[in-house]
């Protein structure tokens, strides 16, 4: 940010108790005021400079009276269903949550001339071919997929300068939260329990810390449209496990590989939404994390938490 800023601006974060949440408020707070708002009645981060508010998206009038009050200049939406199964059983509450709660946030946005930089998913895509960039043409496979689509296609329509954050496979560490994929291979193979991972879906595995710096800097620069941000590797999630033990130093043969049919889930998963990541690169100059090093980036952090044995 610029030393002859006279103020700083004010980013509205929703979603803030998320993994992504809690690292977007971290990120944020040296230069912008932050306000945050989830369902939980207490914030998961408890910093001087960050304010919080029990808020839901989905009603209508509860956000705009906040925007009314807090007055931001940006609006940075992490919150989102993403039980991708449970999506399936819970039709009304995924759309509910994923689509009319993006809905109410561009309508206010409208109202007040805020940017949005809302977060979407790999799972627009079928994964049947790869490799996909900000043009390809999405087509999902599930629920979940569906009203993530329907809510990119409400932002766009609605006219608002926004920017649309696609990623996939975040791992990284936070306050009071159930596991990601990462987290939780990491307690199994320590607890020595054997573990089964699918060796047909790739994707980019993504380090927290850097997605949310990337998001920083698409505010900094009030960059609008899509953008593919991931991890700068894909591999398979079979792979990211084995990788995963190398790093913490845990017993590899403890992992045994399996095909995505074998585990009857009910909502399809893309075998391959790998991303072509030109674009963040040429236009945030910005490259996230191989594998590797987000993972030993994880590890120093669980560590310095004493979460960890070292």
């Amino acid at each position: 940010m610029g030393n002859l800023k006279l103020f700083k601006q004010k980013v509205l974060v929703i979603g803030a108790n998320g993994l992504l949440g809690q690292k977007i408020v971290e990120t944020f707070l040296d230069d912008f005021e932050v306000h945050g708002i989830g369902r939980k009645n207490k914030p998961s981060l408890e910093f001087d400079k960050f304010n919080y508010t029990v808020c839901d998206i989905t009603n209508r009038e509860q956000i705009l009276e906040l925007v009314r009050t807090f007055e931001p200049h940006f609006i940075v939406n992490s919150a989102a269903y993403t039980n991708v199964d449970g999506c399936e059983d819970e039709k009304e509450d995924c759309w509910k949550i994923n689509v009319v709660g993006v809905e109410n946030l561009a309508n206010t946005a409208k109202r007040f001339g805020i940017h949005v930089v809302h977060i979407s998913t790999d799972y627009v895509f079928d994964g049947v071919e790869g490799n996909y960039d900000e043009e390809s043409r999405p087509k999902p496979l599930g629920y979940y997929g569906r009203t993530k689509l329907a809510a990119e296609n409400a932002l766009i329509s609605s006219g608002i300068d926004c920017a649309i954050v696609r990623t996939m496979i975040l791992f990284g560490m936070g306050i009071d939260l159930n596991h990601n994929f990462v987290t939780w291979i990491i307690e199994k193979l320590t607890n020595g329990e054997s573990i089964k991972i699918v060796d047909d879906q790739f994707g980019h595995p993504t380090l927290v810390d850097d997605l949310a710096k990337a998001i920083l800097k698409i505010v900094d620069l009030k960059k609008t449209g899509i953008y593919n941000i991931a991890g700068s590797e894909c591999m398979s999630r079979f792979e990211l496990a084995q990788k995963i033990a190398e790093v913490f130093d845990l017993n590899s043969s403890l992992i045994h590989s399996i095909k995505t049919k074998d585990l009857n889930q009910k909502a399809p998963r893309p075998l391959n939404s790998s991303f072509d990541l030109n674009k963040t690169l040429k236009e945030l100059g910005f490259q996230l994390s191989d594998v590797e090093k987000g993972l030993q980036t994880l590890r120093q952090q669980l560590d310095n938490s004493k979460l960890l044995a070292s």
